[in-house]
């Protein structure tokens, strides 16, 4: 039986197109190593379905997906034209006090990995302002300009506040045990990271429909980084 089923994910959906919050561990392409993804699930219920950009399979939140390929050209054209808001929510380490700063460094993509290169690199811009400070992480808004390869990721990394849990980046996983007084663990336990993967979420998107109506979607935060952020507030001091 499948663990996920397109109506469970489905935030919004429209005569050309479905809105879903895709789940951390779900692919959004084929994947060789699981045969569910999100392009299967869209296209068991709508033949011609595409999805229109991509999210990695450890990162949760908002994807569209056109069910014709009328709707899947017009959505191209707007990511082409830069017409797409993507905002983005990272628990990343360290404490920062960010205010819609830059990070412009041009992004080379490899196989499967991205790194900061002015010579092989494409223009990139991520906007980031911070939306709260904890006691040891801080919780950023990111917003992507342009589309390169795990593009916050590395422009977080190398501004010198990684995503928490991007070991490929740089980044720690959190444990509760650096930040809570009094944290004990039985004896012979392994302490577990409040996430098992680096904390990345698609929470919002903007864009013109076809129709010309202006529409935003905010997709809510998966269990793990609920949890993770209610850990961080609750201490906080």
């Amino acid at each position: 039986m499948n663990k996920w089923k397109l109506k469970d994910l489905t935030i919004e959906e429209r005569e050309d197109f479905i809105i879903v919050n895709k789940p951390p561990y779900l692919s959004t392409l084929e994947d060789r190593n699981d045969p569910l993804n999100v392009l299967a699930l869209a296209k068991s219920n709508y033949a011609d379905a595409q999805v229109c950009h991509r999210l990695d399979k450890e990162t949760s939140g908002l994807l569209v997906i056109a069910k014709n390929n009328d709707f899947y050209k017009y959505f191209s054209k707007l990511l082409e034209q830069r017409e797409v808001t993507k905002m983005y929510h990272a628990i990343v380490e360290g404490r920062h006090e960010l205010d819609e700063i830059e990070l412009d460094k041009p992004i080379y993509t490899g196989s499967n990995r991205s790194r900061i290169d002015f010579q092989l690199g494409k223009p990139s811009l991520t906007l980031v302002t911070t939306v709260e400070i904890f006691k040891q992480h801080t919780l950023l808004a990111c917003m992507p300009f342009t589309g390169r390869l795990h593009q916050i990721r590395v422009h977080l990394a190398d501004a010198g506040f990684p995503i928490c849990g991007d070991v490929a980046y740089g980044g720690n996983s959190i444990y509760l045990s650096r930040f809570k007084k009094n944290y004990h663990i039985g004896k012979n336990q392994l302490e577990r990271p409040l996430m098992p993967r680096f904390s990345l979420h698609a929470a919002g998107l903007s864009f013109l429909s076809p129709q010309g109506e202006n529409l935003t979607f905010k997709a809510p935060y998966p269990k793990d980084m609920q949890a993770t952020l209610r850990q961080l507030t609750k201490n906080k001091l």
